[in-house]
């Protein structure tokens, strides 16, 4: 029983992502129906909805929504191609700048959390590489520095959690009603965009499950 468990937990913790991955591959042949590319659309809704400081530009370091610089940045393959992938990857992450446009307080959180998450996350591995040393000289001290790791670990779990409900809102409250109300995709193109925005929010879950298990196992451990 033990063992089945832990074979469903890794299947729902890394079968997501080779899906979302195998789903994107899939929808990335270009298009010839498509008037323009995904860096093309982005910069489209970005005018559509008057988000006059934001900017877009290519990036090797995957999708994202940068709010400190106010840009979508998207990888080469998305920012310069003509496929579904592209056009609903950029809805997503434009659908990021609308909900800073709108000050959404969920982003704004997850933003602050991150940044106190990365300093968190270098404090733990120090504490991580002092613990062995301390233990010889004050078991107090080692196990303050393994509470910091613990903590350091807990700190990325809740960004992680935190980021689910935004990426579900910029996903399905937001990209997918502007490209259904905007008439920019054909009934089945859609029915394919709500696939892939549903199978890249299982990644985000599956992420947190992930980082989840492993302030688990740190507690145990720590107790």
């Amino acid at each position: 029983m033990l063992v089945l468990l832990a074979l469903l937990l890794l299947g729902l913790m890394f079968y997501p992502q080779y899906a979302t991955r195998k789903l994107l591959q899939k929808h990335n042949s270009p298009r010839a129906d498509f008037p323009g590319t995904g860096g093309q659309f982005a910069e489209h809704l970005i005018q559509r909805f008057k988000l006059t400081d934001v900017s877009t530009e290519i990036t090797a370091s995957g999708d994202h929504y940068d709010p400190q610089a106010r840009c979508v940045r998207l990888s080469k393959d998305h920012f310069e191609g003509k496929s579904l992938t592209a056009v609903v990857v950029a809805a997503h992450e434009v659908g990021h700048a609308i909900q800073h446009h709108t000050q959404s307080k969920a982003l704004l959180t997850r933003t602050a959390l991150a940044r106190f998450a990365f300093y968190a996350g270098k404090a733990a591995q120090v504490a991580l590489v002092a613990t062995p040393l301390l233990t010889g000289v004050s078991p107090g001290l080692a196990r303050l520095s393994l509470v910091i790791v613990v903590g350091g670990i807990l700190m990325s779990t809740l960004v992680h959690l935190i980021t689910l409900p935004v990426e579900w809102d910029a996903s399905f409250n937001k990209a997918m009603p502007v490209l259904r109300e905007g008439d920019y995709l054909s009934a089945d193109d859609l029915v394919n965009a709500k696939r892939i925005l549903t199978a890249c929010a299982m990644t985000y879950v599956s992420a947190s499950l992930g980082s989840l298990v492993g302030v688990l196992r740190w507690v145990r451990w720590l107790r």
